[in-house]
Order: C-alpha cells, then structure tokens, then sequence
C-alpha cells in the first residue's frame, strides 16, 4: 500500500522541564518510525502562548512532524496521545499536493520577508 502524506501538531504542557519535552516528542517520533513511517520534517516550535486556557494553562510546547506512514499509523499514534497526559492537545492532517508543495516552500525559507527585501535592495543597487 502507498504511503500517505500527513503533518500533525500536538501541544505539550507547559510543566515539563525541556529534557522531558524533547524526551516525550522522541516518543511519538518513535511510534512513527515502529511503526513504518518516514519522517520527512519535524519543528520544535517552542513554548507559545495559547488562544485560550487548555486544563487551566496558558502556554504550551508546540511540536509539528510531517511524515509519510500507512493510514493504520494514524490510529496509533493518536492512540498515544490521548494515553499521554502530558499532550493537551493535537491534530493529524492528511496532506494534498498543494499543501505538500507549501510545505516544501516553507521548509526551504521561500517565505521569509528578510531574504526577500535584501535581494530587492541588491537589485536596486546594481
């Protein structure tokens, strides 16, 4: 069977000291890799303030890993979420070919303002 494109982003609490943090994203990241998936992206975004309170808290550790797995993966790996009292929440997304391709933009920085007005100062200059 083809492997399926999916990005999912889960939210840790905010309690956890950063070895603990990274310690329990190697665990999902794990449970991907067990179970035959590739993972093609994975993004610490760090501790961020949330929209509203989740389980009395106001932060939490953003986490995101793209990967590319059999459709079963998906149902064990939130399996492992919600047995994780550490994950407040999270969200599994099937890819489609646009957003495989805004991925790929983002990940090589295509999207970053900075470059892009040093380049245009560049071309005015010469």
């Amino acid at each position: 069977m083809e492997l399926k494109n999916y990005e999912t982003v889960f939210i840790l609490t905010p309690v956890l000291s950063d070895d603990q943090m990274k310690d329990t994203v190697d665990k999902f990241i794990n449970v991907l890799k067990n179970n035959g998936a590739e993972i093609v992206n994975e993004e610490r975004w760090g501790l961020k303030k949330l929209a509203y309170p989740i389980m009395h808290k106001t932060t939490g550790f953003y986490n995101l890993v793209e990967f590319k797995a059999d459709p079963q993966v998906i149902a064990i790996l939130e399996r492992e979420f919600k047995r994780d009292e550490k994950v407040m929440r999270f969200l599994t997304i099937a890819l489609d070919k646009h957003s495989l391709e805004y991925n790929a933009k983002r990940r090589r920085g295509d999207f970053n303002k900075k470059d892009k007005e040093e380049t245009k100062k560049e071309d005015k200059a010469a």
